[in-house]
């Protein structure tokens, strides 16, 4: 595959998130607490997430696998990292929900796999194939500061998932205000945490599908959170009034 057709099919799925975060505003994705069986049939929601969560960890592999040039020490770390944060959403995620008995649509575990699957083909095509990054990349501001960024926002979403987690003792299913950490200012931290997590890649990579995968990021998780934001406004009437969606003070 040529730069130019690798580019166009990046610009080509940019547009796509364009519409997405469009769409998502007008229907709730049936995620969590939106769940119901209207949407067709249902899958246990600890097995859906580890199947369409590790499912670009394959697609990953594939390409890696199929690549004309070998990962750099360097390129090595990025793939690294991203596969890094899969493990932990298809792997110790799904084991640390206490969700028992809950479940998703699987039409949504197929979207996700979809894309997923084009994540990881924009991830593995690009450093199988395009990448090219030398020792110097580690002193690079770009690559310093996209680290920086990139576990700043890994940890604001690992604690953000455990303070929710932590929320029902054993045996419990209800919903109850989260409290702790930047729970205090805006009411999706997690999602907050997973936008900066992959600005912060598409930094340190300095590259296009890391671009792509910010913008999709956002596109996801923005009006996720804002519907998760009104649910709780409207399930809660002691919900705290200054919180927002997800930029505090902002959104």
């Amino acid at each position: 595959m040529s730069n130019e057709l690798y580019f166009t099919i990046a610009l080509s799925w940019i547009g796509i998130a364009v519409v997405t975060f469009v769409y998502l505003f007008k229907q709730k994705a049936p995620y969590g607490r939106h769940s119901n069986e209207r949407w067709g049939p249902m899958i246990d929601n600890r097995w859906g997430w580890f199947i369409m969560e590790v499912f670009v960890l394959v697609i990953l592999a594939y390409f890696l696998w199929d690549a004309k040039k070998q990962l750099t020490v360097v390129s090595g770390i990025m793939v690294g990292l991203f596969v890094f944060h899969y493990f932990n959403r298809s792997i110790i995620f799904p084991l640390r929900l206490k969700t028992n008995g809950k479940k998703m649509p699987v039409i949504i575990m197929v979207s996700a796999m979809f894309f997923n699957t084009m994540n990881g083909f924009f991830m593995g095509y690009y450093f199988g194939n395009f990448a090219s990054y030398t020792i110097d990349w580690f002193l690079d501001s770009r690559f310093i500061i996209g680290m920086m960024v990139f576990f700043t926002g890994m940890a604001i979403n690992w604690h953000s998932d455990a303070l929710l987690i932590n929320l029902r003792k054993p045996g419990e299913t209800g919903y109850k205000i989260p409290q702790g950490g930047l729970f205090k200012w805006v009411s999706c931290p997690n999602l907050l945490g997973e936008v900066i997590e992959w600005v912060g890649f598409g930094i340190l990579t300095w590259s296009l599908p890391g671009v792509v995968f910010a913008i999709w990021t956002f596109a996801n998780v923005v009006p996720r959170a804002i519907s998760h934001h009104k649910w709780y406004q409207e399930k809660f009437v002691d919900y705290p009034k200054d919180r927002k969606a997800i930029l505090p003070y902002l959104w």
